[in-house]
């Protein structure tokens, strides 16, 4: 590689005009309302990547919002639990709250990448990076997970808009966000008792690989043994993550055993339009989707 070519390599894919840190939440939102808008900087961990490889076309501004308060808080009221947009992956493995009332979270956060990522990637910038094999999309989706939206008003209060997460994705990197919005928290209700969780997630390593397929289950089982509540996303197989519908309805009110596992793992595999990639072929896809669905609901079945 010659000189001018090292130098091209090297250099920034973006360069921003204006930096920002802001102190409080309503100084974030002001940068984002304002002409031109910012880009928004909290881990890095998928931004940086996207800017050097110019996948992404950066506004003028980085915002960075790691020193806005509270947005790195995790705490539990009314029934729900609520994880700041800048909790990290690595607090979602240590947490005691995610350990007792989110579990399913704390099962995908141990297949996220390496340790030196889950310290620095954050709930939220999961959420908005929006890829279709996020590894802790479709444990939210199957969470039944609300995304906390922020904006100013024109009187220069804060206003919040909560969406539900299923719906919330629309494209591969693209969200219903707002541009002068701001993710600040993601909401989930608290397992209940009986609930049982389940994250699958394929690749070539368990977790420093983009997934092939991910899987989450969440169903609660009551006093007879039926399921209910049931749950059942997928991700990396279309352009957004997915719930698997007709599946839950397959399995809500039943007796899990060996012959519903079998079923639903054929109803799932029928529903699902998977994609071919680098990563997998369509045909590759389809197979692991009905053969994990079927071993995590015998894991469950048995559990």
């Amino acid at each position: 590689m010659n000189a001018q070519a090292s130098a091209a390599a090297a250099a920034p894919a973006a360069a921003f005009e204006h930096y920002l840190a802001p102190a409080s939440l309503a100084q974030a939102l002001a940068a984002l309302a304002a002409s031109g808008g910012a880009t928004v900087l909290a881990g890095g961990t998928d931004l940086m990547p996207q800017l050097h490889a110019g996948r992404l076309r950066p506004a003028a501004t980085l915002l960075n919002i790691r020193r806005v308060p509270g947005l790195d808080t995790v705490h539990a009221a009314g029934g729900t639990l609520c994880l700041g947009a800048l909790s990290t992956v690595a607090t979602l493995l240590t947490h005691p709250l995610v350990r007792a009332h989110a579990p399913l979270l704390r099962q995908a956060a141990d297949h996220f990448a390496s340790d030196q990522i889950r310290n620095a990637a954050t709930v939220g910038g999961n959420i908005c990076n929006a890829s279709p094999a996020g590894d802790l999309l479709t444990p939210l989706l199957a969470l039944d997970a609300v995304v906390e939206l922020a904006s100013l008003a024109a009187d220069g209060s804060v206003t919040l808009r909560a969406m539900p997460l299923d719906g919330f994705f629309t494209a591969p990197g693209r969200t219903r966000r707002e541009a002068h919005e701001l993710l600040t928290a993601v909401r989930l209700p608290l397992a209940p008792p009986g609930q049982r969780a389940r994250f699958y997630k394929t690749g070539t390593r368990p977790a420093l690989d983009i997934a092939t397929i991910s899987i989450a289950f969440a169903a609660r089982r009551d006093e007879a043994g039926r399921l209910c509540d049931v749950r059942l996303a997928f991700g990396a197989l279309g352009p957004t993550p997915l719930r698997a519908l007709r599946t839950e309805a397959l399995l809500e009110g039943g007796r899990l055993d060996a012959s519903l596992a079998a079923q639903a793992a054929a109803c799932a595999a029928s529903e699902v339009t998977p994609i071919d990639d680098v990563r997998a072929s369509a045909w590759y896809r389809l197979e692991l989707v009905r053969n994990m669905t079927r071993r995590m609901l015998d894991d469950v079945a048995h559990a």
